[in-house]
């Protein structure tokens, strides 16, 4: 059985796995994969804000119980950055072009710098609340992602499919966990200070948080880069 001080490293770097997979076989995507991750990896240094107030994991050389920081973090912000921003068009055979002229100048899109911004502030102005970081999080996400669908409505289906997508997918990597890593989940959440809800083992926050991701990043790309989601037929034609 391997050690709990490499459990969340093993299980950081398995997001790699269909990140890796990804990349070989939709190489249409791999800019955007890029993109997403690169932008991605660095929310791992946000990690003190969670440790230990919603987990604590034992890390590679005790960096997150003595530092707040770990080297984990950032390679998992960097998979799920990548997953999370094509797993939508991958599996539909879409890819980005991008928008016209006309489109940028629609009255939907006089506060898309502010759209872009909307997680961030929530974030911040959610943050210093009573109340598990965790949580700001998720509504940052959700508001963000609501954000992205009021100055793009043409997103609105990859949102909410995209978000159901990483949802399902995330499910399958905690289960992984808990199949591989027997009480890791109650040995690291800290369980006692969130709600208490368990589904199939698994805190509902850490579903909300994979939900909230998924709805948010799956069209963060699009909302940036002035791009949308076409059929792979309509790069042909």
């Amino acid at each position: 059985m391997i050690s709990d001080h490499y459990i969340w490293l093993v299980w950081a770097c398995s997001f790699l796995v269909p990140w890796a997979a990804l990349f070989a076989f939709f190489p249409q995507h791999r800019m955007v994969m890029w993109w997403a991750s690169l932008l991605t990896a660095p929310f791992g240094l946000t990690e003190p804000i969670s440790v230990p107030a919603y987990w604590n994991p034992p890390s590679l050389f005790n960096l997150a119980q003595t530092t707040g920081f770990d080297i984990e973090s950032l390679i998992f912000c960097f998979g799920i950055g990548g997953v999370g921003a094509v797993i939508y068009n991958a599996m539909t055979r879409r890819i980005v072009l991008p928008v016209t002229s006309k489109e940028k100048k629609q009255p939907l899109h006089r506060r898309h710098y502010m759209a872009l911004a909307s997680p961030f502030i929530v974030f911040l102005l959610l943050y210093f609340l009573p109340w598990n970081p965790i949580y700001p999080g998720i509504l940052a996400m959700s508001v963000g992602a609501a954000a992205t669908i009021a100055c793009r409505p043409d997103l609105r289906t990859k949102t909410w499919i995209g978000g159901i997508l990483f949802l399902i997918f995330y499910v399958v990597f905690l289960q992984f966990l808990r199949w591989g890593a027997p009480g890791y989940i109650e040995r690291v959440w800290n369980l006692q200070s969130l709600s208490g809800v368990i589904i199939f083992g698994m805190p509902m926050e850490e579903l909300l948080f994979a939900f909230g991701f998924g709805i948010y990043w799956s069209s963060v790309y699009e909302h940036f880069t002035w791009t949308r989601s076409m059929p792979l037929e309509a790069r042909l034609s």
